[in-house]
C-alpha cells in the first residue's frame, strides 16, 4: 500500500490524466445504459444491494485473474501482458449493463494496484481498463439492445475489433509516448524492442500495426470465446431474483 501511495505522489499528472479517462468512460457508460433501459422499458434502479455485491465479487475475480498475466514474446516485447480479467467484466456487462462492466474494470484497476503496486508508473494500468472498456462498451450497447445468441456474438465480436482498433491508435498516439517520457527512454529504443521480435517492425506505425494489433485481437478474442461458453450457465445464477432486465 505505502508503494502504491508513493507511486500516485511522484505520477500526479499521469494520476489525473487516467481518472480524467475513468470519468468519461463511466458518463458514457451511464449515457448508454439510461438509453438502453428507456428503450426497454425498464425502471428497475441500476445498482441494487444485490448487484453492487455481485458486481464486488466480479472484480475480485478479475483483479485476481490480472495477476496472471503473461507475455507472448514471439508477437509483442514482453512489457505487453496479455490476461483474462475482462471475462468478469464482460459478464458483469451481459447481466447488468455497461456501467457495471466498467465498475468491473475500475474496481480490479484498484485493486490490483493495492495488491501488487504498479511496475509501469500507471501507463500499463491506464492501458489495460481504457482498452478493455472499448471493447465493453460497444459490447454492452450491441448486446443490451437485444439479447439473444446471434446478438451476443455479434456484439463480442465487434468489441474485439474496437478494442483491436482503440488498442492500436491509443499505443501509438498517447500510451507508448507517455511511457518513453515517464521513464526517460527514446521512443526508437521501445520501437527497437518490437524490431528485435520482427525485422519488418521499423517504426511506431509498423510496430503497433504488427504488435500491438495482433495481441489485442487475440486477447479479445480470447475473451469473447471463455465469455460466450460460461455466460448462459451462469446467467440463471448471477440474475436470480431479477427479472426486469433478462438476457
Amino acid at each position: 500500500m505505502s508503494n502504491f501511495l508513493q507511486s500516485v505522489s511522484e505520477n500526479v499528472l499521469f494520476v489525473f490524466q487516467f481518472l480524467g479517462i475513468v470519468v468519461v468512460l463511466f458518463v458514457i457508460a451511464a449515457v448508454a445504459d439510461k438509453l438502453i433501459q428507456k428503450k426497454n422499458g425498464i425502471k428497475e434502479k441500476s445498482f441494487t444491494t444485490r448487484k453492487i455485491a455481485i458486481v464486488g465479487m466480479f472484480s475480485a475475480i478479475a483483479a485476481i485473474l490480472m495477476i496472471f498475466q503473461f507475455s507472448i514474446p514471439f508477437i509483442a516485447p514482453a512489457f505487453y501482458q496479455l490476461d483474462f480479467s475482462e471475462v468478469p467484466a464482460l459478464v458483469a456487462t451481459f447481466a447488468f449493463g455497461p456501467v457495471a462492466g466498467i465498475f468491473v474494470e475500475f474496481c480490479k484497476i484498484l485493486l490490483h494496484l493495492v495488491i501488487t503496486g504498479t511496475t509501469t508508473v500507471f501507463v500499463g494500468e491506464l492501458a489495460n481498463f481504457a482498452v478493455g472498456c472499448s471493447m465493453i462498451l460497444p459490447a454492452a450497447i450491441i448486446y443490451e439492445f437485444k439479447k439473444n445468441k446471434k446478438n451476443a456474438i455479434l456484439s463480442v465480436a465487434v468489441g474485439t475489433i474496437c478494442m483491436t482498433i482503440f488498442g492500436t491508435v491509443f499505443n501509438a498516439v498517447y500510451l507508448l509516448p507517455a511511457f518513453a517520457k515517464l521513464y526517460g527512454m527514446d521512443l526508437n529504443t521501445i520501437i527497437g524492442y518490437g524490431t528485435a521480435i520482427n525485422p519488418a517492425i521499423k517504426d511506431l506505425t509498423t510496430f503497433v500495426i504488427i504488435a500491438v494489433a495482433p495481441i489485442n485481437l487475440l486477447k479479445g478474442t480470447l475473451v469473447s470465446i471463455i465469455t460466450m461458453l460460461i455466460y448462459k450457465p451462469l446467467s440463471p445464477i448471477i440474475k436470480a431474483g431479477n427479472n426486469s432486465r433478462k438476457g
